[in-house]
């Protein structure tokens, strides 16, 4: 009797724990050989070709995964609007699935300013680390600085409607491809079945074959996973974690707390699904998430672990996670709130009550429509500083501290965001359980 395939979370698990540590080796002998010449140069010129290389291959993989990002969720989309041919139970699931977004995202914010609290962990940081940090990132955090713009509510929600449907889908704004596909699912549903049933088939069929591109794309997951962890830990190294770490396990800590502690929690009470059979079913998109840094990436590995491995109904799956990989942000709001309250913690800055109030709702506009691509959180942290007043060269000089470990976190949010939206699609899926 042949041994069973092990299964790809775990093949996925073994390319993490593998780039990790050639990533770390090859960032140690890279760094002893920083200015070595001779045979030594010719070892460091083979180092960085590989670090490169490494960064090619996980690029690569990263651009098929967002190639696919678009057209699911157009096409899923379209499927899963038209298939609630009533249009109240649309309604009636449209807006569950908002609101649970919405609330979970304040609350992850409200975690993390709780947290940050608590520990206060801009005091942990000397002002000579602080000095050296900022100077390292200071002209990353004025670029961001300058296209960052707070949010305006009218403005945010006029943009959800597209102006042109092509511009639309050609520079991916999810939010944008969410209102068209669900315009044209709804109109479907309003017209003779004779004429809807061939334009559903053919949007359902064609879900079907970027499905298959996806299991294609899959198969080489844990070498991409290696590759992305080989570039950024040989790059980066862990050292980058020294100075600010309580700042970062504080980070970590909360989006602990939503992943292991609220999310269960909830899947218990109103799915009735236990952890023991969540978290092996989304552990792909989780590790996915973890190396790719990208919601908007991981989407289509999302949407099949939901809907293969836990089962939600397609109708469903296909309309609450692609929604959820637009607004739901719920790991990087919880971020903005540890981040704002570090920063002032650094300065000397006092948050009043009022003031952190003012985080929890920017943070929580500001994740609506968000792109879900690597570093987008350092662009809302801006944005959330602003709605506090803080001044310009406190912000640049705070999130130039920052900037050298967010892509580690950048890592560990977005986990928590899939791991938000796989949660969320379960308990509306065990809500709407029985088939009209």
């Amino acid at each position: 009797m042949g041994r069973s395939p092990l299964a790809l979370h775990w093949k996925i698990l073994i390319g993490l724990g593998a780039g990790l540590v050639v990533g770390l080796v090859l960032n140690l002998v890279g760094a002893s050989l920083s200015e070595a010449a001779g045979p030594e140069g010719v070892v460091r010129w083979w180092i960085d070709f590989v670090v490169s290389l490494n960064g090619f291959v996980g690029d690569l993989f990263l651009r098929a995964l967002r190639f696919i990002a678009v057209p699911i969720v157009l096409f899923s989309l379209i499927v899963g609007a038209s298939s609630l041919s009533d249009l109240s139970k649309l309604g009636r699931i449209g807006g569950e699935t908002v609101v649970i977004y919405l609330a979970t995202t304040a609350l992850a914010i409200s975690t993390g300013l709780l947290l940050a609290n608590l520990v206060q962990p801009g005091r942990f940081v000397s002002e000579a680390v602080r000095n050296q940090m900022a100077l390292q990132g200071s002209a990353e955090a004025l670029v961001m600085m300058e296209t960052a713009a707070a949010p305006d509510l009218w403005t945010t929600m006029l943009e959800i409607v597209p102006r042109n449907p092509a511009r639309a889908l050609a520079e991916g704004k999810m939010l944008q491809i969410v209102f068209l596909a669900l315009a044209i699912g709804i109109g479907l549903t309003r017209i003779s079945p004779e004429k809807s049933r061939p334009i559903i088939a053919f949007f359902d069929g064609m879900t079907d074959v970027i499905l298959q591109i996806v299991q294609a794309v899959m198969r080489v997951a844990p070498y991409a996973v290696f590759a992305l962890l080989v570039e950024v830990i040989a790059t980066m190294g862990l050292d980058v974690l020294g100075a600010l770490i309580v700042y970062s396990l504080v980070v970590v800590g909360g989006l602990a707390v939503m992943s292991f502690l609220v999310y269960p929690a909830i899947l218990r009470v109103f799915a009735g699904v236990t952890p023991g059979t969540f978290f092996p079913a989304i552990a792909p998109a989780q590790l996915l998430a973890f190396s790719s840094s990208s919601s908007s990436a991981t989407l289509p590995v999302t949407l099949e672990c939901v809907e293969k491995r836990l089962g939600v109904r397609e109708e469903i799956c296909s309309f609450v996670v692609p929604l959820g990989a637009t607004i739901n942000m719920d790991g990087t709001a919880l971020y903005q709130g540890v981040a704002a309250l570090f920063i002032a913690q650094l300065y000397g800055i006092e948050l009043h009550l009022e003031q952190q109030i003012t985080i929890i709702l920017t943070a929580t506009l500001a994740s609506i429509g968000t792109a879900g691509v690597p570093g987008v959180g350092l662009v809302m942290l801006i944005i959330v500083l602003q709605s506090v007043g803080m001044s310009p060269e406190v912000m640049a000089s705070g999130i130039a501290i920052i900037f050298g470990v967010d892509r580690l976190l950048d890592m560990c949010r977005t986990t928590c965001n899939v791991t938000g939206d796989c949660m969320v699609a379960a308990v509306v899926g065990a809500t709407e359980a029985d088939p009209d």
